[in-house]
């Protein structure tokens, strides 16, 4: 039986972190720190490998609820956050629990009607993912149409506010994320993020809507919802196939140009043209057909909106970015609120000179080779300078849009695509229609 969707019980938990924070303090105490325990260590008494092992069970029971917010934390800088949260982390994305068929059968027949098997004319009871809320499942229409039915797990969209705050008590109580990382501010958006994501009736209305944005973008496939067999916590849809973008990286390398081109070109037109993205960058997400040319397009639940003067800024921002414009990557990122205008001169060092690097493909005309030019570690060694300096976390709309553009990035490094990322960037920035008067902030848009 799928186990029952509860939290874990923070007194216990907490008296076996403290028991062996204790033992830890204590051995530090009489035997000294270890030769070689490196910075994370030093952190936390709390970070010994039996502390990351319940942490690691803890995070477990709360999966969705725990991958969110790490996700959260990671796009912030995935080098501060401690190794055995991470750790955790991938414990908890390889540990789906999958639903029996009595408990599979009971939130179909809830939510679509005990006669739902009469529409179909069949359905595989193996599932072909199992994710952090919910299971996904072949099925054939009536018609003969292949479908999946994506079905969410019981329990997982009532207990998102008290799995969460566990989350949040549980690393605090724990000290294991910086101040840094302001962990309050991502906890609010998760909560956010997460009860989007358990509404399938929002998730069905994005997909649409994406469809109709992409139906006359050449490359891209948008499948068709069923509505007569979705509901809040099942939804259904055409099926597409193709292979995972990382799967491109055993092709030529003219296909894996086209695929990075592709994916750039779709990133660029959410934000900048649409100004509505699909947030979750997981390669799953954007299955290359390579005999159509063409990339199916599937999981709509963490997409959003951005507001017309943050995008405005933001593409300000790339361009400052793009150019090595200090004058204008600090403008604009008070205008965002990335600075508030207080920090000192180590901090705004630190923050421009990554920014300059993050936006290094975008930084010379021609073809960007991701492989040869990996920005992620660079970007890794300022970490501790900024986090030591921050005085305000990111604004609510960048923890989604930096999971998309990271998540971007490191596909295209993944599968050595090489995409001329000026050239798209500028090409939209030339016929962008701004809000008000950005010129004097760019200094070099050239």
């Amino acid at each position: 039986m799928f186990p029952p969707h509860r939290s874990p019980e923070p007194s216990g938990l907490g008296a076996g972190l403290a028991w062996g924070g204790l033992q830890e303090s204590a051995r530090r105490v009489i035997y000294g720190t270890p030769v070689g325990d490196g910075k994370q260590s030093a952190l936390s008494p709390f970070l010994s490998d039996q502390n990351a092992e319940r942490v690691a069970l803890a995070l477990c029971r709360m999966r969705g609820a725990a991958l969110k917010v790490g996700q959260l934390l990671s796009i912030q800088d995935e080098s501060l956050v401690p190794l055995p949260v991470l750790a955790a982390l991938d414990i908890v994305r390889q540990g789906a629990d999958v639903m029996p068929r009595k408990q599979l059968n009971s939130v179909l027949d809830a939510e679509l009607g005990q006669d739902w098997p009469s529409r179909l004319r069949s359905f595989d009871y193996e599932p072909l993912a199992a994710a952090s809320i919910g299971q996904v499942h072949r099925a054939v229409l009536k018609d003969g149409s292949d479908v999946v039915m994506k079905i969410q797990y019981p329990g997982v969209a009532d207990s998102i506010e008290s799995d969460i705050e566990n989350v949040r008590r549980l690393l605090t109580y724990t000290n294991l994320i910086p101040k840094g990382l302001f962990l309050d501010r991502a906890i609010k958006v998760a909560k956010l993020e997460l009860a989007r994501e358990c509404d399938y009736f929002l998730e069905a209305s994005n997909q649409k809507r994406y469809k109709e944005l992409l139906s006359d973008s050449e490359g891209y496939y948008v499948p068709k919802v069923t509505d007569e067999l979705s509901s809040k916590k099942v939804l259904t849809s055409e099926f597409v196939p193709g292979v995972p973008i990382d799967k491109v990286a055993v092709l030529s390398q003219e296909t894996r140009n086209y695929v990075g081109c592709k994916l750039l070109e779709l990133t660029i037109k959410e934000l900048f043209v649409f100004r509505f993205m699909q947030t979750d960058p997981n390669w799953s997400n954007f299955l290359y057909d390579d005999s159509e040319k063409q990339f199916n397009l599937i999981d709509f639940g963490a997409a959003r909106e951005f507001p017309k003067k943050f995008v405005d800024n933001y593409l300000c921002m790339v361009v400052a970015c793009a150019n090595r414009d200090r004058a204008g990557v600090l403008e604009m990122s008070r205008r965002l609120g990335f600075l508030t205008g207080e920090e000192p001169e180590v901090m705004l060092d630190a923050h421009v000179e990554a920014a300059f690097i993050v936006g290094v493909p975008f930084a010379t005309p021609g073809g960007h080779d991701f492989r040869a030019n990996n920005i992620t570690h660079s970007v890794s060694n300022l970490g501790a300078t900024m986090l030591k300096y921050r005085l305000t976390p990111p604004p609510d709309e960048v923890y989604s849009l930096h999971r998309k553009l990271s998540g971007a990035f490191l596909a295209c490094i993944k599968i050595g695509a090489v995409v001329p990322c000026r050239e798209m960037l500028f090409k939209v920035y030339e016929q962008y229609d701004f809000s008000d008067d950005h010129s004097e902030v760019l200094s070099n848009t050239g």
